[in-house]
């Protein structure tokens, strides 16, 4: 059998939580007065503030300005301990973590482990396009976007020179309205004085839906109005279409229509990420774990599971909550409440969402919001929802320092119209048709 990992032995009980987004991040803190040990897994030793990921891609933000390390954040939270690890399976019936570190033993087991991208089995779309769920993610894009422009500048085919300089990005939900409006500034106000020897009148930008409107979820006026910011900074948005097959250049949609591009974006769904070892009935369509209104993952009574990866299935949610940030936040804040209670045999409070609305930045003063305040609706479009969009996502940033330095850069970008962090950082592998293409020109 594995050794157990080295973790101090404090005779409290153990509360292991796997996953250090925004529902392993509320837990936490929820639980720094308790009576417990706080033992964070995660494979990453920093946790990433996933909204602003988009802007990382396309050269708005540093990458060090959207992750902050848990070891600061929790510097002075006398009962956390953090493990860098890969979680491999979980053992109920011994009530440990199997990990690449050895075996964790907990009292409490909570699974915060998110959703991962769904390509809905698509073998050569997983291996072919670019996903958008990691600070990596977002740095293989940036790589991608800027290197095709350095690529472009040694093309005279213009079948080649558009495959690299036209984009599709999967999926009309906020990553994808929001990409395809920060490549539109990009392409309006960056890249022409950049690159002055390109001409990005013919650098296309195209936004793919499967449904019939944009940020499905929002309400009509948001969608509708996206849809005309989009189209007002030049993206072809296609609706009611699905994406048949990608092969690294040719998109071929389900109509029969094709489109060429060397970088396809793929933000058209996600799945939840569960972790080896539960029972197959606690696991939904979608990998989601089913849990009760107390986050009790079904058929366990001490494993819990927040988040994304948690399905609390209600009639108002058949499907279980939004896979968002604040069912996330609002479940683990409660679960540290409850365990503190489960600990001294109180009984529990349910689990109540509260809906505080959505918002998705289309561009430089266009926005969109649906807001929940007071318990009162309230809509609105163009640069009041930009402000608030920014407000609202500048001061949930972990870490002042990120913060500022995040503002520092939207201001600069505002008032300069340039995004100062286009930078290539690692090399990607050339797609061989362009290799062999670039091979012949430079033979020729």
């Amino acid at each position: 059998m594995a050794e157990y990992a080295r973790i101090e032995e404090t005779g409290k009980p153990k509360v292991v939580i796997i996953g250090g987004g925004f529902a392993g991040l509320e837990l936490v803190k929820s639980l720094s007065n308790a009576n417990v040990q706080v033992i964070l897994i995660d494979k990453q030793n920093y946790h990433t503030f996933q909204p602003l990921m988009y802007q990382v891609a396309t050269a708005g933000i540093e990458a060090d300005s959207i992750i902050h390390p848990f070891r600061k954040i929790f510097g002075s939270q006398q009962n956390f301990y953090f493990r860098l690890a890969e979680v491999e399976r979980i053992k109920p019936e011994l009530k440990v973590v199997e990990t690449s570190i050895g075996l964790i033993r907990y009292d409490y087991l909570v699974i915060a482990t998110g959703a991962t991208t769904n390509y809905f089995g698509d073998e050569q779309m997983a291996d072919k396009a670019i996903a958008m769920k990691s600070v990596e993610d977002a740095i293989t894009l940036r790589n991608t976007i800027l290197g095709n422009f350095e690529k472009a500048l040694q093309i005279d085919d213009q079948a080649q020179l558009n495959s690299l300089m036209d984009y599709v990005i999967v999926g009309g939900g906020a990553t994808g309205v929001e990409l395809a409006g920060a490549l539109c500034e990009l392409r309006n106000h960056v890249f022409p004085k950049d690159y002055p020897e390109l001409d990005f009148k013919s650098m296309d930008i195209h936004l793919i839906q499967s449904g019939g409107e944009l940020l499905k979820g929002m309400s009509a006026e948001a969608s509708q109005k996206s849809l005309q910011f989009l189209q007002e900074l030049g993206v072809d948005v296609i609706l009611h279409r699905r994406v048949k097959s990608y092969d690294g250049y040719t998109v071929t949609l389900d109509n029969g229509d094709t489109l060429i591009t060397r970088t396809l974006i793929w933000a058209a769904g996600v799945t939840g990420n569960p972790v080896n070892g539960l029972k197959p009935e606690s696991i939904l369509r979608g990998n989601r774990l089913l849990v009760d209104e107390h986050n009790r993952v079904a058929g366990y009574d001490q494993i819990f599971a927040i988040g994304d990866i948690a399905a609390m299935v209600t009639p108002e949610n058949p499907q279980g909550h939004p896979m968002l940030a604040q069912p996330a936040m609002q479940q683990g804040t409660l679960l540290g409440k409850n365990l503190v209670k489960l600990a001294q045999g109180q009984p529990l409070e349910p689990f109540v969402y509260h809906d505080q609305g959505a918002m998705a930045t289309i561009g430089r003063n266009k926005a969109v919001a649906d807001l929940i305040l007071f318990k009162k609706g309230m809509k609105t479009q163009g640069f009041l929802a930009w402000l608030i969009w920014m407000f609202i996502h500048l001061v949930s940033i972990v870490g002042f320092r990120n913060r500022l330095v995040v503002m520092m850069n939207w201001c600069w970008s505002y008032f300069t119209y340039d995004s100062g962090n286009r930078l290539i950082i690692g090399r990607k592998q050339e797609n061989a048709p362009l290799a062999e293409t670039l091979q012949r020109k430079t033979v020729l």
